[in-house]
């Protein structure tokens, strides 16, 4: 037997060797997603208590800098990478992410717990997967019903079709004095995603084929053009001070964006307008989606069992997703989570509406359109291209025509 001097050395030595062998593991990410991860750390690190998180978050645009440096120098790589989903296909063709569907994460068998479309947001050229999807944001119509009924327009109205939905501005305009939207560019970008299936790109197809100037992108140029002619938006751009006192104060009608949107509107965008607001599916009933948030691995990280851990807990735990929708009004990525009985609530935001049931059956209809590196410099030449048109009277064809011509030249380089 040890003596008592001895058992207390040896309870020393283990504690202090569980003390060295606790890992640190570091989280980047970003405003609001980074208040995710702050209110799952205590449950995470009980869970599993050898792992201390370590969360470093950079404002947006800082942030995905950062990470792109890194991934191209790779030096200064976190172990968890949070990524928006404007530069997933970017970053999951870099080269310097994990493919999660190889040994030993092999997360191609949780594919069926998720909303289809996100995997397919995540997957590179070559069928890595790059990042476990966290949230998503189902598209949405979000307008004043209290302006709509001031100027006897009706959700019918609204969501019929897209020339429907003009009309029904027209009305709003004469009779109230408030844009229907704040920018016609928000029409255009639904638009052209229009009759997509899955599998099918949105500016590429599987050959790489620039598509930007088929009928979807006419008809999309064509109809945020007959809003701007018509006076309809307000020419504003989403996140500017000029866009947040639109809604306060009921001069812009509706905006068509991720459900998400609701949660920042009570927060702080809009909290006094609570109860004025409704959800419906956009016009004509297009299903789309708007950003998400999803986890990496770089490949040079030095702790991937423990970055695994995190990501499942963030991506695959129903609790950790609810909690996220509590805390952020985000909307979960996981079929399980989007199946508990809180998506049955009435929002007091949106006057007692159940919208979360709404965002459940239009999450499940969006289609698996595939990303590419080349797809967020395509967005910008589409929006370039489509002020000419609004702005300076450029003829449709001939932008799109521009349009094809300068990210064939860019894809090319």
């Amino acid at each position: 037997m040890f003596s008592k001097a001895t058992a207390c050395t040896l309870a020393l030595v283990i504690s202090h060797a569980a003390w060295a062998e606790k890992t640190t593991l570091t989280v980047a990410t970003f405003p609001d997603l980074d208040r995710a991860s702050k209110a799952a750390a205590e449950s995470f690190q009980k869970q599993y208590p050898q792992v201390e998180l370590k969360i470093v978050s950079l404002q947006y645009a800082d942030h995905h800098t950062a990470m792109t440096t890194a991934l191209a120098t790779g030096s200064g790589l976190p172990d968890v990478m949070a990524v928006d989903f404007r530069f997933i296909g970017k970053f999951a063709e870099s080269g310097g992410l994990e493919d999660l569907n190889a040994a030993p994460y092999n997360a191609q068998a949780l594919r069926s717990q998720f909303v289809k479309y996100t995997f397919a947001q995540a997957t590179g050229s070559k069928g890595n997967l790059a990042a476990m999807p966290a949230d998503i944001g189902p598209g949405t119509l979000l307008y004043r019903k209290d302006v709509a009924d001031k100027a006897g327009v009706t959700e019918a109205e609204l969501t019929k079709s897209w020339e429907s939905y003009i009309e029904a501005g027209k009305k709003i305009k004469a009779k109230t004095g408030a844009y229907l939207l704040a920018d016609a560019a928000d029409i255009r970008d639904i638009v052209l995603r229009t009759g997509l299936k899955d599998g099918e790109g949105l500016y590429f197809d599987a050959q790489g084929k620039v598509l930007v100037d088929n009928p979807r992108f006419v008809r999309a140029f064509e109809l945020g053009r007959a809003a701007r002619q018509a006076g309809l938006d307000a020419k504003v751009s989403p996140w500017t001070n000029d866009w947040a006192a639109g809604f306060k104060q009921g001069r812009i009608a509706s905006q068509m964006m991720g459900a998400w949107l609701t949660g920042h509107l009570k927060n702080w965008l809009a909290p006094d307008t609570k109860g004025l607001w409704r959800s419906a599916v956009l016009p004509s009933g297009q299903a789309g989606s708007y950003g998400g948030s999803f986890y990496a691995i770089p490949k040079k990280a030095a702790h991937k069992p423990e970055a695994w851990d995190f990501i499942r807990f963030m991506t695959t735990n129903k609790a950790t997703q609810l909690n996220s929708l509590k805390v952020l009004d985000t909307f979960p990525a996981l079929i399980e989570a989007q199946n508990d009985p809180v998506m049955d609530e009435p929002l007091a935001f949106l006057g007692g509406q159940p919208a979360r049931k709404l965002w459940r059956e239009i999450a499940a209809q969006v289609p698996a359109t595939p990303v590419t590196k080349y797809d967020a410099m395509a967005t910008d030449v589409i929006r370039d291209e489509f002020e000419k048109v609004v702005a300076e009277g450029k003829a449709i064809p001939a932008a799109l025509a521009d349009a094809r011509a300068l990210i064939e030249r860019r894809a090319r380089r």
